[in-house]
């Protein structure tokens, strides 16, 4: 696997591959980076790329020179690489998707700023477009490092417990059940445990931790909670 980061602004993203899981990943070679300014690419003397919106606006949007340039040079080193933009206007970055594209050979993530893309851009070489979530940000950057560290997670090897992939939140249409250390002494004012985990029979725990699992989605996340029910009503 390979990240891609076609960015303005690669400096961003650089430091966040340089600690914990993500440097362990690289030094094991699970996965690699690379950067790439599309500022490179333009082709007048200033380095510029962006231009006024057509039809009027406020604020600039990106030109399509630099990073047709740019993304037809990837394309021609890497012919089976998928190709994301990063942007608001899309469907909802999901862990199924991190999941699926945890299959991918190569990723290039294209990260927008200003107003964003010219649309043809987008057209010509997007074979996804995705967001993580409904609100503006004032690049791609973050969502692009969103995206390859949940899709990292599920390359083999990564994390070091295979079994902490199949307890996280959204594995099974619910969010994880909430955890606990064994401290049972602390300053805390709710300091209880339920004490059915200190007794080490595993079928009682599973049930308790799916119980507490249903209630912390229907708390917090009632649309999947919803979801989760209607699943279970129709497997009857």
């Amino acid at each position: 696997m390979k990240f891609i980061f076609v960015s303005l602004f690669p400096n961003l993203i650089k430091p966040y591959f340089e600690d914990s899981i993500m440097k362990r990943a690289i030094e094991k070679e699970l996965f690699s980076i690379e950067f790439i300014n599309f500022r490179d690419y333009s082709t007048n003397k200033h380095k510029k790329v962006d231009n006024t919106a057509v039809g009027g606006g406020a604020g600039m949007v990106l030109e399509v020179e630099p990073l047709y340039l740019c993304l037809s040079e990837l394309k021609t080193k890497y012919p089976n690489a998928k190709i994301i933009f990063t942007t608001p206007v899309a469907k909802t970055f999901n862990q199924k998707d991190a999941k699926r594209l945890s299959n991918e050979e190569v990723i290039i993530f294209v990260n927008g700023r200003y107003e964003g893309f010219d649309e043809r851009i987008i057209e010509e070489f997007a074979d996804e477009v995705l967001a993580i979530g409904d609100y503006i940000l004032s690049g791609g950057e973050l969502a692009s490092m969103v995206m390859s560290d949940a899709i990292a997670r599920n390359i083999e090897g990564v994390l070091g417990n295979k079994q902490s992939l199949e307890i996280e939140s959204f594995e099974n249409e619910l969010l994880e059940a909430p955890t606990f250390t064994k401290q049972t002494s602390t300053k805390l004012k709710n300091n209880y445990i339920v004490s059915e985990f200190f007794k080490g029979n595993h079928s009682i725990i599973a049930t308790l931790k799916e119980n507490l699992a249903k209630a912390k989605t229907k708390y917090h996340r009632p649309d999947i909670f919803k979801k989760y029910q209607v699943r279970k009503k129709y497997e009857k």
